[in-house]
């Protein structure tokens, strides 16, 4: 008997007819005359374009999930299929993301374009280089970091800054481990002098995070001279504005600042825009890209990276307290897959049927929905389908929202797209109509540090207590003497485990949650407690993605996922 071998992401997406970029502004109501091209099918849109009476009356739908395996488990294939079920049933709806770090795309887990037949196109370019955004926000934080140094060194122009106060690094959008602690200025009284430095991925940059926030492109000058530098030999802070390195970097980022306008499979709008990672940084795309989606359309859906206790916490604490957005609905992505992993199962047997791996990982899932609740924003249910779930799975999970008297669908987006996730749409319109959510963040910004940082340990995580590190005590002070109590908190935690311990799976209880540091992102608006043993710049696996990435004489890519 003959099998079939199921298509790759790359290879559907090559198959599909994509139409021209000014058929999809069309859709959201903008002539050729009011985006910017580039090329056929990508474009930037201006940011007077954006109505904020639009984005007060138009619907906001997050997209969460449970803590992810590995490989992740498909928000964006869930966002993508679920904007494509509600255009089919007559809600204007556009998919607003995040735009694909390399690393990744080069690494383990892959692009961050959908997958299957619910994807955004042309998945090769937002892929790999896209319009760009990701390099000059590279170019634009490497200049600064030469501005540091170069001050540093400069006889003639010197603010005196004590280069061992310096934390700022440089970036670059590729895993590289070797890179994360070097010497620098090495070479003679011309290169330099020298100090330790190092590199974080671009995704992590400070940069990125303002991007994301920025309200316009004054907004954007002000945050980025706000950028914390270090300070004097007399202890005077410097910040990027003392450098003057505030216009140079808005230069470079004018065309960046604007989101990206593609399209899906089925050739509904779909805006891309910037993203940090979640277990670093704030894990959503722009605030310009969301009001944007809201200002040209009636429902807009998008996701926050990682599961709720990262992502989402920080979308919902962060982006929507700085921007002044609600989402009605929270829809929580799991799989089965996620859940077995949860319970107890190795990786290597997730795709075979175990109900009783599922269920002992099914407090992972409660969890994440208690989380959403503890916000006050009612939680749907997306089973993310794989063709190894059985049935009997399945109705675990619904069982569990039966109880909790939470909406649950199966989504198989990945199969057939929209109409794969008709089911969620319906159910996720029902959660929308009754109107039961009223968005309260968790915590004040005016809370103390310690506060917020307890408040969101001991509510999202599940942390019996939190303890700082001498280091991260030692901070806590220069952050009241510099006036910055009053900034929120986006804590860099492991992505794999509720806690900051990757090996505790599941729902964990009774653990510390450990502070070993707290980093001031003044430009971005926030500060960033950094738990356990992360770190800002990933690593290579043995095998990494690239190895099976190529391109032939005719220009046809393989092996992107």
């Amino acid at each position: 008997m003959m099998t079939t071998t199921p298509l790759t992401d790359l290879e559907i997406a090559q198959d599909i007819k994509l139409k021209p970029i000014t058929e999809i502004a069309h859709k959201l109501g903008l002539d050729p005359d009011d985006i910017e091209m580039y090329g056929k099918y990508k474009a930037k849109i201006p940011l007077s374009k954006i109505d904020r009476t639009k984005v007060d009356n138009s619907t906001l739908i997050l997209v969460s999930a449970v803590s992810p395996t590995p490989a992740g488990e498909g928000k964006t294939t869930v966002s993508i299929g679920l904007s494509e079920a509600l255009n089919r049933l007559g809600k204007q709806t556009t998919v607003v993301l995040r735009e694909p770090s390399l690393g990744p795309v080069f690494g383990i887990k892959g692009g961050a374009t959908g997958g299957g037949y619910s994807q955004v196109l042309p998945m090769e370019d937002i892929n790999l280089h896209f319009t760009g955004d990701f390099s000059a926000i590279e170019k634009a934080h490497n200049l600064l970091a030469a501005l540091v140094d170069n001050n540093i060194q400069s006889k003639t122009n010197n603010l005196g800054i004590d280069p061992r106060t310096v934390s700022l690094k440089r970036v670059m959008d590729v895993n590289d481990r070797s890179l994360r602690n070097i010497v620098i200025g090495l070479g003679g009284t011309g290169s330099g002098i020298p100090r330790e430095s190092g590199f974080d991925i671009t995704a992590a940059s400070e940069i990125m995070a303002i991007m994301c926030l920025a309200e316009n492109l004054e907004d954007l000058k002000g945050r980025l001279g706000n950028i914390f530098i270090g300070f004097t030999f007399d202890k005077k802070p410097i910040y990027a504005r003392d450098l003057n390195a505030e216009g140079a970097m808005a230069t470079l980022l004018k065309d960046a600042l604007k989101p990206n306008l593609v399209q899906t499979i089925e050739g509904n709008p779909a805006i891309i825009h910037l993203g940090p990672f979640a277990n670093i940084a704030q894990g959503t795309n722009s605030v310009i890209a969301t009001r944007m989606g809201m200002s040209l359309s009636d429902y807009t859906v998008t996701e926050a990276g990682f599961g709720f206790d990262l992502g989402a916490e920080k979308f919902l604490d962060i982006k929507c307290q700085s921007a002044g957005l609600a989402p009605k609905v929270v829809v929580m992505t799991t799989t089965i897959r996620a859940l077995k992993y949860h319970g107890g199962a190795p990786l290597s047997s997730l795709t075979i049927p175990n109900v009783e791996a599922l269920k002992k990982g099914l407090p992972n899932l409660e969890k994440h929905l208690e989380n959403a609740r503890q916000f006050n924003i009612t939680p749907v249910i997306a089973i993310n389908k794989f063709y190894s779930d059985s049935d009997e799975e399945i109705q675990v999970i619904q069982e569990l929202a039966e109880k909790l008297n939470i909406k649950v669908a199966l989504s198989d987006g990945w199969a057939k797209g929209g109409e794969g996730a008709l089911d969620l749409a319906g159910k996720v319109i029902e959660a929308i109509e009754e109107g039961k959510s009223d968005f309260k963040p968790l915590y004040s910004w005016e809370d103390s540090v310690i506060h917020k940082i307890e408040t969101i340990a001991k509510k999202i995580y599940g942390a019996e207590k939190v303890e700082f590190a001498p280091k991260a005590m030692r901070d806590l002070k220069t952050i009241t003497n510099l006036g910055l109590e009053g900034l929120p908190v986006c804590i860099a935690k492991t992505q794999k485990s509720l806690s900051d311990d990757p090996i505790l799976l599941g729902r964990p209880t009774g653990f510390t949650l450990n502070v070993r540091e707290i980093e001031i992102a003044s430009g971005a608006g926030f500060l960033i407690p950094i738990t356990g043993d992360m770190m800002r710049m990933p690593g290579l696996p043995a095998h990494p993605a690239s190895e099976n990435i190529n391109i032939d004489l005719e220009g046809n890519i393989s092996g992107l996922i």
